[in-house]
């Protein structure tokens, strides 16, 4: 997809690459986090369609996300994780913590 729009001939260069929609996150895809607040999700397989608390689970980001079907998007929850080889969520950067 092109990064460039044309507008009465004149380049315009696509802003929300630049700024990736105000993602700015002190973290980056690879980085290993912890759950630091209580996030409550009921699509764990292992606990399913009951209520699980994620706080204090381990994981790794995999995905910040700033585009869906190469539009850019401004999510609620940028930041996928993955906890295990079936279970991902995605949470803010508020939510988590960089281990070391």
């Amino acid at each position: 997809m092109n990064n460039q729009q044309t507008h009465s001939g004149i380049a315009v260069e696509n802003i929300l690459e630049k700024q990736k929609l105000d993602v700015n996150l002190g973290m980056k895809i690879g980085d290993r986090v912890r759950v630091k607040t209580s996030v409550v999700v009921y699509h764990n397989p292992e606990h399913r369609g009951k209520a699980f608390d994620l706080e204090g689970s381990e994981g790794e980001v995999i995905n910040i996300v700033t585009t869906w079907n190469d539009r850019p998007v401004s999510a609620n929850l940028p930041v996928l994780v993955k906890f295990s080889k079936k279970f991902k969520a995605h949470l803010r950067e508020d939510e988590l913590e960089i281990l070391s």
